[in-house]
């Protein structure tokens, strides 16, 4: 910690955010699994699959987010990733049974593994072009900002019935309207006042207050959720005081996958393409998660490297596998620990903290409920800025990385995906290269993970053509 230039209150400080920003996964996740059936029919968990799922996500995230810290000391946190997913109950399920879907996350997580043990995946990180990397952080930065402003209700998509041409609109029918998004406002002025006052622990304590703000307007106005009350709903959890603070989990999903049985389900082409689009989303998602974490840390090195990059990418590819063992999904780096590095942490004591609250979810889940998204997301708002100021390390005035730069920043909120601006990046780069004659200049991994791109870029006719 003292290497690091912290203490232990900023690690345990900074853990405590991390967890509170993103807690909602415990939620939102059983929302997203549970919701779709596999080519059964069949809800994944069973009767009881709701709190299996919820117990499943914090149990993973936990064990996972705590061995980070220890393996890897570096202040990064786990848990299911979003779009993930939403990919397995969309696109996935409907070609298998739900075990079959996990036996793929299973693989997807053991490949991407190998590809660190042999040095493969750090290879490419170490080919990617520090000003590259910068932008990933930049771009990351206003992705995290606009996921604050979404999950808030503040920035909401407009529906394909209005017919018009404006993808998203500020709140409903283009007026903010609705007591949670002054909540969110509340508490975003709230954590920027703090911050610029240079209060300690900014981040916590408005996320603190701002969730008591919530209970006393939901105890007066009865709101409750947006499912019920599309305009003046809470997005995620409604925030009202649990009838019981603890609960029994159920862990039904745990050990419900079957490694091998979508070869059969869905056949080898349909099966070998589902697991490199996982692969390669899980695989540059991540890369890009660890660099900007590191960056807003002040833990990067000249070339932009993080510290004990194999270990961080160890656990990472061993959380992809145990989220698919578990029966919960994929689990993945989280861009959320930025709002703990953004209170002070800087090691794995952080990551072990914020792993032991999900952990205590596993039994506190009406607990952890209290907290909506309109309380939590002001701190990625703030940590958006904060990532942001990087973007001077770009040399805006070289188009040969300016250009690359601008479609990895700007594709990232666009696409709500780290990995199509990173690949956009990346085409871009090799592009501009080669156009000018300076292929040579261009290291060969990043030809190949160029092509990989392409075909990632191309999955959906190309499955249509082999399939």
């Amino acid at each position: 910690m003292s290497e690091r230039g912290s203490t232990l209150e900023r690690e345990i400080r900074g853990g405590v955010v991390t967890f509170f920003t993103m807690a909602y996964i415990i939620v939102l996740n059983p929302i997203i699994l549970y919701s779709a059936v596999d080519k059964n029919g069949a809800h994944l968990g069973g009767a009881n699959g709701f709190t299996a799922i919820a117990a499943g996500t914090a149990l993973v995230a936990g064990v996972m987010t705590i061995l980070m810290g220890v393996v890897a000391n570096y202040p990064l946190a786990l848990a299911t990733g979003l779009g993930l997913n939403a990919f397995l109950a969309v696109s996935v399920s409907q070609q298998m049974t739900w075990a079959d879907a996990m036996g793929l996350i299973v693989l997807e997580g053991l490949i991407i593994l190998v590809l660190v043990l042999t040095g493969f995946r750090t290879a490419v990180f170490h080919a990617v072009p520090a000003q590259l990397k910068t932008a990933i952080s930049v771009g990351i930065g206003l992705f995290i900002a606009f996921i604050g402003f979404v999950d808030s209700g503040f920035v909401r998509r407009v529906p394909d019935i209005a017919h018009t041409t404006v993808p998203v609109q500020p709140g409903t029918g283009f007026y903010l309207q609705g007591w949670p998004v002054l909540v969110f406002v509340i508490g975003l002025a709230l954590v920027v006042t703090l911050w610029v006052r240079r209060v300690r622990g900014a981040i916590l304590l408005a996320i603190i207050a701002t969730t008591v703000l919530a209970i006393i307007v939901e105890s007066i106005g009865h709101l409750g959720s947006s499912q019920t009350n599309p305009t003046g709903g809470w997005g995620l959890n409604v925030p009202k005081w649990p009838h019981h603070i603890a609960a029994t989990p159920h862990f039904s999903t745990l050990g419900h996958f079957s490694l091998l049985g979508s070869f059969q389900s869905a056949g080898v082409v349909t099966t070998i393409l589902l697991i490199f689009t996982l692969m390669l989303a899980d695989f540059f998602d991540t890369m890009g998660t660890m660099t900007a974490i590191g960056a807003e840390a002040g833990l990067l090195d000249k070339d932009g490297i993080p510290p004990n990059t194999r270990g961080i990418l160890v656990v990472d590819s061993l959380a992809a596998a145990a989220g698919g063992a578990a029966g919960v999904s994929s689990n993945t780096s989280y861009i959320e620990s930025a709002s703990g590095v953004g209170e002070g942490a800087r090691t794995g004591l952080a990551s072990v903290v914020t792993g032991v609250l999900f952990l205590l979810a596993i039994f506190l889940a009406p607990l952890v409920s209290v907290i909506p998204s309109e309380a939590a997301v002001p701190a990625l708002v703030l940590v958006g800025f904060l990532m942001m100021q990087q973007v001077k390390g770009i040399n805006w005035d070289d188009a040969e990385i300016a250009i690359p730069a601008f479609l990895t920043v700007i594709l990232m909120p666009f696409t709500y995906s780290i990995s199509i601006g990173i690949g956009a990046g990346f085409l871009a780069y090799v592009l501009i290269k080669a156009v000018k004659g300076k292929s040579a200049e261009v290291h060969p991994l990043l030809w190949v993970v160029a092509a990989l791109f392409l075909v990632y870029f191309a999955i959906h006719p190309i499955t249509v053509l082999f399939t």
